[in-house]
């Protein structure tokens, strides 16, 4: 985690020296809330590894999820190019929403549903639960799994030639799945292959 110092930050553009703070969820990339932090309050967050706010309206610190125990665990700390506003990225507990809902913000809940689902495949690669699909693939390791990543390409592609559009579109999450176990077996990433079509792109 980076270390940020409070007195790096650039506070005299900062309304009665709060800095506000974006939260995103660490996994998904999905924009979680945003809150304000003075001195004690970072300093509490870098020291707990949980995001600690200022609370204009009570005027105090709140560790967010301290009564609801839906905390927002850190991963890393940004500060951004005017040094006046800091973003999180975090590992929340539950919902972050007072209203029980994954987001402050009305973007769809399906939203980074991709990355969260290789976090799960993640998961299942290093608990190997018994009876779970995806165990079962592991264990016939790359090859196999391999070959059933081509099977759901071509029934993929099978559904796209005939314009089945619906049909298409589960055809396709079969491959995005497989693909992910795939690349879990390999040891590789969605941040690897975003960099490899980041060097393409270029």
């Amino acid at each position: 985690m980076n270390t940020i110092k409070f007195e790096d930050l650039n506070i005299s553009k900062c309304a009665d020296g709060l800095i506000p703070v974006i939260v995103q969820d660490a996994t998904t990339l999905k924009v979680l809330m945003l809150g304000y932090m003075n001195e004690e309050a970072l300093a509490k967050s870098q020291a707990e590894g949980r995001v600690t706010f200022y609370s204009r309206s009570r005027k105090g610190l709140w560790t967010k999820g301290e009564t609801s125990g839906n905390y927002l665990n850190i991963k890393d700390i940004y500060v951004d190019c005017d040094a006046d506003t800091l973003l999180v990225k975090a590992d929340p507990t539950g919902p972050t929403c007072h209203r029980g809902t994954t987001s402050c913000f009305d973007t769809s809940d399906e939203e980074g549903f991709i990355r969260s689902l290789a976090k799960v495949i993640n998961g299942r690669h290093t608990l190997m639960p018994e009876g779970s699909y995806t165990t079962k693939l592991f264990l016939k390791g790359p090859r196999e799994i391999g070959k059933k990543v081509g099977e759901e390409a071509t029934e993929c592609v099978i559904e796209a030639v005939s314009g089945n559009r619906d049909r298409f579109i589960y055809e396709a999450s079969d491959v995005f799945y497989h693909l992910l176990v795939l690349m879990e077996s390999m040891d590789v990433s969605l941040a690897d292959i975003e960099h490899e079509l980041s060097l393409r792109h270029r």
